[in-house]
């Protein structure tokens, strides 16, 4: 940009001084970051955009060849693929193509056997012990809020 060295801005510093005057130069120089600092961020904004626009031409160059090379494999493909039928039909001759293969439908796997699925319904029927159910606090019955105060209640000590 600019060649501005430390004398040239107190240069320019001191005449802002003077025809501006001290009232109104702490202002001005504000008003100048913000205009510096929005020409930064366009600036900015642009070398941005100016990349983005070449990246997006790069991708179409190489979209672009990849495609022509998916082309290109598509082709010899086929053409490989209608040798080998030439080849093939060449190789069989006449008796090949009216033989037993060709009137026979295409072989399919036969279905799979059916097997009965490993579950045993009365062990999940089977009861638990009271004697576990005790000893682990399980509750076997329903209690009224009453019914539990009643039994967790301390005892007198007197009766």
């Amino acid at each position: 940009m600019l060649d501005l060295g430390i004398s040239k801005m107190a240069l320019i510093g001191a005449v802002a001084l003077i025809v501006i005057g001290p009232e109104k130069l702490p202002r001005v120089a504000r008003t100048v970051g913000t205009l510096l600092g929005k020409a930064q961020r366009y600036v900015a904004d642009v070398k941005a955009e100016v990349n983005r626009a070449m990246d997006l031409d790069e991708l179409k160059k190489m979209k672009a060849s990849v495609e022509e090379a998916g082309r290109e494999i598509e082709q010899s493909i086929h053409a490989t693929k209608t040798d080998f039928e030439n080849d093939w039909s060449a190789a069989a001759g006449p008796e090949g193509a009216s033989g037993s293969a060709a009137d026979s439908p295409a072989w399919t796997p036969p279905p799979p056997e059916y097997r009965r699925p490993d579950k045993n319904w009365r062990l999940k029927r089977g009861a638990t012990p009271q004697w576990y159910k005790a000893r682990h606090g399980v509750r076997r019955q329903v209690q009224s809020g009453a019914a539990r105060v009643a039994r967790f209640r301390p005892r007198r000590p007197g009766a």
